[in-house]
């Protein structure tokens, strides 16, 4: 059984996290430095999306979503 606040929590950090990221990835294209600081910015970034994602995925493990 799924706990619907608990789903729509999960949702809600998932789209605020993905939009911060999304606004840096922006920003850093709109200044748009010399070639390789980019590519490791863009590399950077990636990698810490997908840490903070896994991390907040991970966090509802023990969260009431499974009854």
């Amino acid at each position: 059984m799924f706990s619907i606040e608990a789903v729509i929590t999960l949702i809600v950090y998932l789209v605020a996290i993905g939009l911060i990221f999304w606004l840096l990835w922006w920003l850093l294209n709109r200044v748009n430095p010399p070639e390789p600081f980019k590519k490791i910015a863009d590399i950077v970034l990636a990698v810490a999306a997908v840490l903070v994602a896994i991390g907040i995925l991970l966090s509802f493990i023990g969260h009431p979503l499974f009854k």
